[in-house]
C-alpha cells in the first residue's frame, strides 16, 4: 500500500492473443489468467464467490451484477497471489511477483495453451497519485515479450491515447 496506495487493488485487463488467454490484473493483491477471450464488460463484474442466504433466491437478489461461477474446470481461472513487492527508484516503478495458487492448478483437455506452466507474473506500474483525477480511471495493462519460462511479464499503466484494452 505503501508503494502505490492509488493503484491498490485497481483492476487492469488485458489479453494474449496468441495463448487466447485474458489476464485480469487487481495491482496489489492478485493476477487471474482465463482460457479465452473474454470483454472487458464481463471481466470488470465480480465473479460470484458466494451465494444468496435464502435458498429460493437467485442471483438476481443482489443489489449489483455478477460474472457467474462456472463448473466448468477449463473456464475457471488460474488464480495468482501477491508474493513481494518492491520499488526500483532507477526506473521509477513497482515491481510485483505474483505466484501461483496450487488450488488453481486444475487438468482441462482443451487444445489452448495451458496457464499451468505459468508459475509466477511480474508486473511492472509506476506509480500515478492523480489517477482518480484523470479519465479513464483505470489503468491499462500490456503482456511484455519474456525469454524466462514459466514466467509472464505485464506493464501496468496509464492508458496511451485511444487505449482501453490492448489484444496483443
Amino acid at each position: 500500500m505503501k508503494l502505490d496506495s492509488a493503484g491498490l487493488m485497481q483492476q487492469s485487463i488485458c489479453y494474449d492473443k496468441n495463448r487466447s488467454w485474458t489476464v485480469s490484473v487487481s495491482w496489489g493483491y492478485a493476477v487471474q489468467i482465463f482460457r479465452g477471450i473474454f470483454s472487458v464488460r464481463d471481466m470488470e463484474k465480480p465473479g460470484r464467490t458466494f451465494v444468496n442466504w435464502y435458498p429460493k433466491a437467485d442471483h438476481t437478489a443482489f443489489a449489483f451484477n455478477t460474472r457467474l461461477f462456472s463448473r466448468n474446470r477449463c473456464e475457471k481461472p488460474f488464480v495468482y497471489y501477491l508474493s513481494k513487492a518492491v520499488y526500483d527508484s532507477n526506473m521509477n516503478r513497482t515491481v510485483t511477483e505474483y505466484v501461483l495458487n496450487r488450488e488453481s492448478n486444475t487438468e482441462c483437455k482443451l487444445k489452448m495453451a495451458d496457464p499451468s506452466r505459468i508459475q509466477r507474473v511480474e508486473v511492472y506500474k509506476r506509480p500515478d497519485p492523480h489517477i482518480w483525477d484523470k479519465a479513464p480511471r483505470r489503468n491499462c495493462c500490456r503482456l511484455l515479450a519474456t525469454e524466462k519460462e514459466g514466467i509472464v511479464s505485464i506493464d501496468v499503466g496509464v492508458c496511451n491515447e485511444g487505449e482501453v484494452v490492448e489484444l496483443r
